[in-house]
This record gives C-alpha cells, structure tokens and sequence, in this order.
C-alpha cells in the first residue's frame, strides 16, 4: 500500500481564472479610482485686502496628484481670475509614476487685480478640479476665504512751509500721518527717503530729509504714506524748485595713469573679471565697479542710527582747493577718443600730501577700508540717513563702529582708488544718494531749510 497521498494539481479553470480575476479588479480600480480631496490652505499676508493683499495658496492631493487649479477674487457679480494653472494627472491604473502631489501659488488680490472692487467684503475663491476616470467625473473642491476690503487710503497732511530745494539739493519736510499708516516718506523717482518720528512731537508727526536727485530737472517728488493693504496717499509739497546746470569736464586718461591705477584695483576687487588690457580693465572700472560701489554705499547707508548725531555746521578740509565739484559731468579721453561719461559725485579738495582730513561732523564710523574707485575709504553716519564719505585716503586712523566727534582725524589724504594724485574725495550722502556738500557746509542753510521747520527737535548750534 502507497504511504503517501498524491498531491493534487490546481485545475486549468482556476488557473485561468486567477488573472481574469486580477485584470478585471485592475478595470474596475481604474474605472472608479479617482482623484482624491484636495488639501487647500490660503494665507493672506494680511487681515484685509486693500490695492494689492499678497495671498499664498498651498495645494496638496497625493493620491492622483493635481490637474487644474484656478484661483478668484469675487465681490458680488464681479470676478477677476488671479491665477489659473493646469497639470498633467497621474495615471488611473497605476499607483506609480509622474504626478504632482502638491504646488504653492502666489498671487495679488486688491484692486489692482478686480478694479471695480468696493468697500465691504471680497472673496478668495479656490477651485481644485478632481482627477477623473472614463465613468467617473467627479465635482472639484472649492474653498473660500472672506476678508474685508479697505479701499481708504491713510490721512496725510503736510504741516511745515515754505519747502525750497534745489536739483541736487536736500531739504526737510514735517507731517501728519493716519494711525492706519504703516509705511511713509518722500519718493524722488526710484529714490526712497523714509519718514521718522518728530522727536518729542505728537504720535503721528513725522518728519523726513529728502533730496532731489543730481539728474532731475523736474522734481517728480511726492509724500507719500501707505497702509498695510498697499493704499497710497501721494502728495506734492515742493514750494519751489531751483534746476541746476552742472560743469563739464574732460578728462585725459593716459598711459602711466592706467598702468599707476588698474592693477592695484584689480588686485583688490576680487568681484572684477580681467579683461586683459589696461584699457578695457580701466572702463570696467570706471563703470560696472563704479556701479557696484554705488549699490554698496547705499546697502551701507540703509543701517543708519535714527538719531541727531550731530548738531553743528559740517567741516570742509580748511584751505582745501576745490580739483572738482559736485555733479561735474566728466567725459574722459584715450588718445583723443572718447571713452566714457560719468558724473562726479562729491568735492575734489587738496591741500599738501597726506593732509589730515577732520570728520565733517559728529557721527559713527560706518565704513572703513577699501572700496573700489574710492581706493581707502571712511564712511560716517551722522542720523537720520546722512552720511559723509572720505575717499582716496593713504591711511586710515579709525575702525567701524567708532564715535568721531567733529573734527576728528580720520586718516591722511592719498591717491588710492582712481585718484591721478594726492587729494580727498568727499561726498555727502543722504540715503545712499550722493547730495551737494556746499548746503551741510553752510549754517545759514541748516538754520533756515532744517532747525527752523524742526525747532525743538533738532538743536542745532549755528557757527
């Protein structure tokens, strides 16, 4: 008798059924596996929206990943698509392959966006459509988010006199603003002056120095005040406005000048690329780092104390004589061709070689080291946005961060930089804009353009 029980064999039917089995649970889960429930967060930058509300919307479905989103401002009948986006969906049969699971867009809703929005509320509309099959079309999800709507800008009124400034001049103007006002100021153009509080005034009196830039001939200068929704108040306020012809001036730029000033800069502007001759180096100099330098010194200016440091007329360098002027337009020459243009932004002054050069005025060291054109440089900060720059210098006597009191050494004259001899270069800077020395040099002018309209605020003592 056989002791061990023959093994039985799976009939061909069932064999056969085991993938039919498979293939039609592989139909039916693409026939009905749609896409799944979106997650759908919107974040307003802010409580309210106004003339442009910054909104950022995250998006997430995994299961099919996202096909079509579109995002609405409404109010009533009227609507504005602020964004719409498609994408290709992940297969219905497969739970592998290329999806996008999840996205984030920012968009701007305000009435920059919906012009005929109103005061009262307005919608963030988000439709996320649903990944569907060849039976199943499934509805999308929608998600809203109501804010109400500000539409009025913050009040603001001027309330000094008798505003004079000159093209490349500064002057200052005092203010009211709204409480609803987050940000305000002076904008000259693409320059920024910001306002600060009156020291001792009121809780929205404000005050601002501003300047006009060197080339502006007509002042396109506004007060302006913001609210956190982006409303504006813009105003004119310029009484009278003096236009300003600068000097011309050509300079020849010589061989032993190029070979005495390009490879020290070179060697110390690392941001440079060698051009491979004097000539071509020389104009990269004069221009990109020239540029460069300017960005630099208004990053720098934008760390100033919000503070008077200073209470006295600024110093000039006594029995200096004037090489160049503020705003002189320079063209300079090689071999009697024209090379390039560019305009002076401070005083040339010299005296003797290697000359003690005093702080102008009372402020902090902001800069000190070498800064491009300027070879050796000293940059003070004496509140409120004005500096004072001293460049070419063959030494420096003082470190960042240090307290200089009016007249302090700071260094020695040099010809570091693009300097052709031994002279100071000194610019007087407000917000990163180079503005005309020959006003902070004189004490009638700060008696009448800024302690007058800011009395006990700035106490000024006139020399």
């Amino acid at each position: 008798m056989n002791m061990y029980k023959q093994r039985s064999r799976p009939s061909p039917k069932l064999l056969l059924l085991v993938p039919v089995v498979l293939l039609l649970v592989f139909f039916a889960v693409g026939i009905f596996r749609v896409g799944g429930v979106p997650d759908i967060n919107i974040e307003p930058g802010m409580s309210i929206i106004g003339k442009r509300t910054p909104v950022k919307i995250n998006i997430a479905e995994s299961r099919r990943g996202l096909t079509h989103i579109k995002i609405e401002l409404r109010q009533g009948e009227k609507s504005a698509t602020l964004a719409e986006k498609n994408y290709p969906a992940g297969s219905q049969f497969f739970f592998w392959g290329a999806r996008t699971k999840q996205d984030t867009l920012e968009v701007i809703a305000g009435r920059q966006t919906l012009p005929g929005l109103t005061g009262g509320k307005a919608t963030i509309r988000v439709t996320v459509a649903r990944a569907g099959t060849w039976l199943r079309h499934p509805d999308p999800i929608i998600e809203e988010l109501s804010l109400p709507v500000r539409l009025t800008p913050p009040s603001l009124n001027v309330t000094s006199t008798q505003v004079y400034v000159a093209q490349g001049g500064c002057e200052v103007v005092t203010y009211r603003v709204g409480e609803s006002a987050v940000r305000d100021g002076i904008r000259a153009g693409a320059w920024w002056f910001p306002g600060y509080p009156v020291p001792g005034g009121e809780k929205q009196d404000r005050f601002a120095l501003f300047a006009v830039p060197y080339d502006m001939s007509q002042p396109n200068v506004q007060l302006v005040a913001e609210d956190a929704a982006g409303n504006e108040a813009a105003i004119p306020f310029i009484d009278k406005f003096f236009p300003k012809s600068f000097k011309s001036d050509r300079i020849n730029v010589s061989d032993n000048f190029l070979n005495k000033v390009v490879p020290e800069i070179l060697s110390r502007s690392p941001e440079l690329k060698d051009r491979g001759n004097l000539l071509d180096n020389y104009l990269e100099i004069n221009r990109e780092l020239r540029e460069m330098n300017r960005a630099q010194l208004r990053s720098l200016c934008q760390k100033t104390r919000p503070e008077f440091l200073w209470s006295k007329p600024f110093l000039s360098i006594p029995n200096g004589k004037v090489m160049a002027g503020f705003g002189d337009r320079r063209t300079y020459l090689y071999e009697n061709h024209v090379i390039d243009t560019q305009n002076h932004l401070g005083y040339d002054l010299a005296v003797v070689k290697k000359y003690p050069i005093p702080s102008a005025n009372d402020g902090i060291v902001a800069f000190a080291g070498y800064f491009g054109i300027y070879g050796n440089a000293v940059l003070v900060d004496h509140g409120y946005g004005l500096f004072t720059l001293y460049g070419h210098l063959s030494s420096i006597d003082v470190s960042e961060g240090q307290k200089v009191a009016r007249g302090d050494i700071l260094g020695k004259t040099g010809e570091t930089g693009l300097a052709g001899g031994d002279h100071l270069h000194f610019s007087t800077v407000l917000q990163g804009l180079p503005v005309n020395p020959v006003e902070w040099w004189d004490s009638h002018w700060i008696s009448d353009r800024i302690a007058r309209k800011l009395g006990p605020a700035f106490p000024f003592i006139p020399q």
